[in-house]
C-alpha cells in the first residue's frame, strides 16, 4: 500500500489543523502517518523508521520569525545521516505552513522545506492550483493567499485553534494532499509523466 508521512510542528494548534486536512486528503488515496514535533524538540519513537518506508513525505509548520520554528530546524538537522547515504532520494515531498497574516513571509518557510527536500534528492509537489485573484475572491477560495510552493493558511493571532485555518485554506490543505498522493502513487507505479 501506498504510504504518506507528515512531519510537522505546531506552536499554538493551528498547523496541526492543517497538517490533519492534508492528512484527510492524502487518506482519499493512501496510508498516511502524522507527526507531531514536540515542543521539547525530541524525535517521537517510530517516526524514522515510518519516514524511511514512505513513499512521500510532506513537511510542516508554522512561520515563525521567518522560518519554521526550531523544532522543525532540530529535525532537518537531523537528517543529515539520512543526507549523506541519499536514503531518501526520489521520494515525493510536499509541504504546508500557516502564519497570523496574508503574506507572512510563508513563502520563506516553504523554501525552506523546498531546500531540505533538494538536499536529500526528493522530488517536490508544487500546489497545483489556481490563484484567484479577482475582486469576489476571498478567503473561503482555495488557494486565496496564491501560493504556489504548497498549501498556505492563515490564522489570525487571536484565533482559537478550532476558528483558523478555515474556509479555503483547510479546502486547498485537503486538496494537496490528495495531489500528493495521486503523484505519488503514478510515481511509484511508474505511470508518472
Amino acid at each position: 500500500m501506498l504510504r504518506v508521512s507528515i512531519v510537522y510542528a505546531s506552536l499554538y494548534g493551528h498547523t496541526v489543523k492543517q497538517a490533519e486536512a492534508i492528512a484527510g486528503g492524502v487518506s482519499l488515496h493512501a496510508d498516511v502517518t502524522l507527526w507531531r514535533l514536540p515542543e521539547d524538540g525530541s524525535m517521537p519513537d517510530g517516526m524514522w523508521p515510518d519516514l524511511q518506508a514512505a513513499d512521500a513525505i510532506v513537511f510542516g509548520g508554522p512561520t515563525y520569525m521567518g522560518g519554521p520554528p526550531w523544532q522543525f530546524k532540530k529535525f532537518a538537522d537531523e537528517t543529515s545521516a539520512l543526507w549523506e547515504t541519499q536514503d531518501w532520494r526520489d521520494k515525493l515531498a510536499g509541504g504546508f505552513t500557516t502564519s497570523a497574516t496574508t503574506v507572512g513571509d510563508k513563502g520563506e518557510t516553504l523554501s525552506y522545506f523546498i531546500t531540505l527536500a533538494n538536499q536529500h534528492g526528493m522530488i517536490w509537489v508544487s500546489l497545483g492550483q489556481a490563484s484567484p485573484n479577482a475582486k469576489h475572491h476571498g478567503p473561503a477560495d482555495m488557494n486565496w493567499t496564491g501560493g504556489n510552493g504548497g498549501a498556505m493558511a492563515i490564522a489570525p493571532s487571536d484565533a482559537d485553534p478550532e476558528d483558523a485555518p478555515s474556509g479555503g485554506d483547510i479546502a486547498s490543505a485537503r486538496a494537496y494532499g490528495a495531489r500528493i498522493a495521486t503523484l505519488a502513487a503514478q510515481f511509484k507505479s511508474g505511470k508518472a509523466v
